[in-house]
């Protein structure tokens, strides 16, 4: 499958300093296990994309269907189907989506979110819901003429009509699957980019150790710089190379880690959580973690164990009581 890089927005920042997030996901051992277990039991192609993203998200993949990777060969053709993209992710935005192509085989896709932003789609399909037959192709190899594949009809023949054809229902089962996952990814990218952060040059594993004793407490940019035995300047940028990450958007990512894992004991207090993991003000954290994590700290609390345990203020964020 094509690597593709996605980039996740942060408030304030532009499109070259934000956050490269698809390699993370299609590279965590987590998506790759589900892939192959997905085209496995399915017999479907299965592909992350980036938004914003529009090429061919399934070329490449096992069970990549013939007819599509001929379309994808000439430009007009190509152009079609990334046409047919852009509609799915204009479409796609609260759920599964479902479109025709031109030819009529239906293409699928489902948003991934981190915090409250869809940062990629998991991407199947190209099949055919409906039984493929002489009048339909009659039809679909007008379109085709129109594209300049002439040449190409034989092929586009034989391919369209050896496509996978499935029921509604089973194909809406599949996409539900694809849901769940969907979610699950979301949940854990935060933790997959902190992890997947570990390749990197020595000085910045010096840093991200110092980072890693020294959390609990407030930590300045030349502090750590310090450590990696770095200027300030030449430390941020080797630091962002080396993680996909600035120093600032690391650290607050690896305390709303900790603070999910001090969260497991369902006598925390989600205020005791945010400072123990460093956080220095309550209203930073609330910002910050619902931010990251897509919701508020105490909604977060409840979904673990049923009751926040703090007092919530009016839009459900945690309180200085809490």
């Amino acid at each position: 499958m094509q690597s593709e890089i996605i980039y996740l927005p942060t408030t304030g920042a532009s499109p070259q300093n934000q956050l490269t997030l698809a390699d993370h996901l299609q590279k965590s051992e987590i998506f790759r296990d589900y892939q192959r277990a997905f085209q496995v039991t399915t017999g479907l192609p299965l592909a992350i994309r980036a938004s914003g993203s529009f090429k061919a998200p399934m070329h490449g993949c096992k069970n990549a269907n013939p007819f599509c990777a001929l379309m994808a060969r000439q430009n007009k053709s190509c152009s079609s189907c990334l046409q047919l993209q852009e509609r799915l992710e204009s479409g796609g935005q609260e759920g599964a989506t479902t479109l025709e192509c031109l030819a009529g085989l239906s293409d699928s896709s489902v948003p991934v979110r981190v915090g409250e932003r869809v940062i990629a789609y998991l991407q199947t399909g190209q099949i055919l819901l409906h039984k493929p037959s002489p009048g339909r192709f009659r039809k679909i190899s007008e379109e085709l003429r129109k594209l300049g594949l002439e040449g190409e009809i034989a092929q586009l023949r034989e391919a369209y009509f050896k496509t996978r054809v499935m029921a509604r229902h089973q194909y809406d089962s599949i996409l539900r699957l694809l849901g769940i996952f969907a979610q699950h990814l979301s949940a854990v990218s935060n933790q997959l980019m902190v992890q997947e952060a570990a390749a990197e040059a020595p000085a910045v594993a010096k840093a991200r150790a110092f980072i890693a004793d020294h959390q609990g407490e407030e930590i300045s940019l030349a502090s750590v710089a310090q450590a990696a035995n770095m200027s300030a300047f030449y430390f941020c940028k080797i630091f962002k190379k080396s993680t996909g990450l600035t120093f600032t958007e690391y650290l607050a990512r690896v305390r709303v880690e900790i603070v999910k894992q001090l969260l497991l004991n369902p006598h925390k207090r989600v205020s005791e959580a945010a400072y123990e993991a460093g956080f220095q003000s309550l209203s930073q954290f609330n910002r910050v973690f619902r931010r990251i994590a897509g919701e508020a700290p105490s909604t977060y609390r409840e979904k673990l164990h049923g009751s926040s345990g703090a007092a919530q203020g009016p839009a459900g964020h945690m309180t200085h009581a809490a």
